[in-house]
């Protein structure tokens, strides 16, 4: 839920955002400043991974490279996005390029800030090349220079751009990356949402886009790329989208939130300066410090202190209000190095619809014999198989109930052996956020779940 506001210069990489008027010459509006936009939106390692005895686990071997420019300027973006959760970094984007699959697949990575706050994670676009020689590009990132210097070293055209999500840290790029590439064609998952106005996709500067549909066999990329599309109204005060795809050739799955791989290390992309500034024992340190003494110290740059600050923003991405925060590395341990689904939307989505996520994972694994996960966030490729995606939703049948009347195989087994692993939260620091659900509930912004089951 988030409004914001950005002016840029037709010649800067500033942040184009809805709305957006391009050009003095448009019938938009009557034309107006060129660059000028306004934004009303919804919502608030390179590594990779492989099985090894049913267990996904992090691995060093890889074959992917990485690929920066040197030229720091080329990092600038303008993208200040209000209250009250502003996305940062607000000048600065370094990007990180990866081939997940030689010749097929590559992943961009940026840092992506909660505002004034010392918590960061990546934000993921993934690109994919298709048979036609054209470029299939996944949940844009922040285009800075050096983001579209990355791609265009490519060497293909970009034909198609891909909204995966109603989810505002992903859309609100899409408008100004398509801008760079005018002739591509935009797709976007459906039921498009904002707060506290439901404003067209125009006022988000996405012009002229198509919306995905479930299984649609008559998308232009149908023959490589397959998808199924989660759309969800009942959730609460907003519906919840997001379209899942399976790039065929590579046998890769593609989603945006519905699943994470939490890395040990941080990702490259998140800078020291702001891994070291969330190792300081500021206030939210010493309020979750679980009464122990909290130290003053300066904080100095070294591995320890970088490792802490990682496994600090990661609790509170994943947790809101962790029970300690001076000391992470337990529940850090307990939630990194395995695919799960993230407790936030666990909590405040998949538990509100379980029958709608059931149905829609059990589609997918069903129908894609994939052998490596994309997520838009944390790790990636996640070297995982259907029984690993089917185990980080194995607390959807407390929900649900039994679905196999026949006896279980053994790779559904083997699942549910793992998805209570998977699926197993810290109760202490679930609190705050089960409290957040409880709060919801009784105003009515989110649906309601009784006793296991939901009413």
């Amino acid at each position: 839920m988030v409004a914001a506001i950005a002016v840029s210069s037709p010649n800067s990489t500033l942040c184009h955002n809805p709305i957006y008027f391009p050009d003095p010459r448009s019938n938009f509006v009557g034309g107006f400043l060129k660059g000028t936009t306004l934004c009303l939106n919804l919502k608030p390692k390179q590594l990779q991974t492989r099985v090894l005895s049913n267990v996904v686990v992090a691995s060093s071997t890889s074959t992917t490279s990485v690929t920066t420019t040197s030229n720091a300027s080329g990092r600038f973006y303008f993208n200040f996005t209000g209250f009250p959760f502003p996305l940062g970094p607000f000048l600065n984007r370094s990007t990180i390029r990866t081939e997940a699959v030689k010749g097929q697949i590559w992943l961009f990575e940026q840092e992506q800030a909660l505002g004034f706050s010392n918590v960061s994670t990546n934000i993921r676009m993934t690109v994919i090349k298709l048979k036609s020689g054209g470029l299939w590009v996944h949940a844009p990132i922040a285009p800075t220079n050096e983001c579209i210097q990355l791609i265009k070293e490519l060497d293909a055209p970009v034909e198609y751009i891909v909204l995966p999500t109603f989810a505002y840290e992903h859309k609100i790029f899409v408008g100004p990356f398509s801008r760079k590439f005018p002739l591509a064609q935009v797709w976007v998952a459906p039921r498009q949402w904002s707060w506290p106005l439901n404003l067209p996709l125009e006022f988000f500067g996405i012009f002229r886009a198509k919306t995905l549909k479930d299984e649609d066999l008559s998308t232009p990329w149908a023959g490589e790329i397959e998808q199924k599309v989660l759309s969800s109204p009942e959730v609460g005060i907003g519906p919840y989208v997001e379209a899942a795809f399976y790039h065929k050739p590579s046998r890769t799955l593609l989603v945006t939130d519905a699943v994470i791989f939490v890395p040990r290390q941080p990702p490259e992309c998140i800078s020291k300066e702001s891994l070291l500034a969330s190792a300081k024992n500021g206030l939210a340190v010493k309020i979750l410090s679980k009464g122990k003494e909290v130290s003053d110290e300066p904080v100095v740059d070294n591995k320890s202190n970088r490792q802490k600050g990682w496994e600090r923003m990661v609790l509170q991405i994943l947790f809101l209000g962790p029970s300690n925060l001076l000391e992470p590395n337990a529940t850090f341990g307990q939630m990194s190095q395995k695919l799960i689904v993230s407790p936030i939307v666990k909590t405040l989505v998949f538990n509100k619809v379980p029958e709608k996520v059931r149905d829609w994972v059990d589609s997918i694994s069903q129908d894609w014999n994939f052998k490596r996960i994309i997520p838009a966030h944390f790790a990636a490729p996640i070297n995982a198989s259907r029984s690993d995606f089917q185990a980080a939703f194995a607390f959807l049948d407390e929900f649900v109930g039994d679905r196999y009347a026949s006896w279980p195989s053994l790779s559904l087994l083997l699942s549910s052996f793992k998805g209570k692993a998977a699926s197993y939260f810290p109760p202490d620091d679930m609190r705050t956020l089960s409290s957040l659900d409880q709060f919801l509930v009784s105003v009515g912004a989110v649906k309601k779940t009784v006793s296991g089951r939901k009413q």
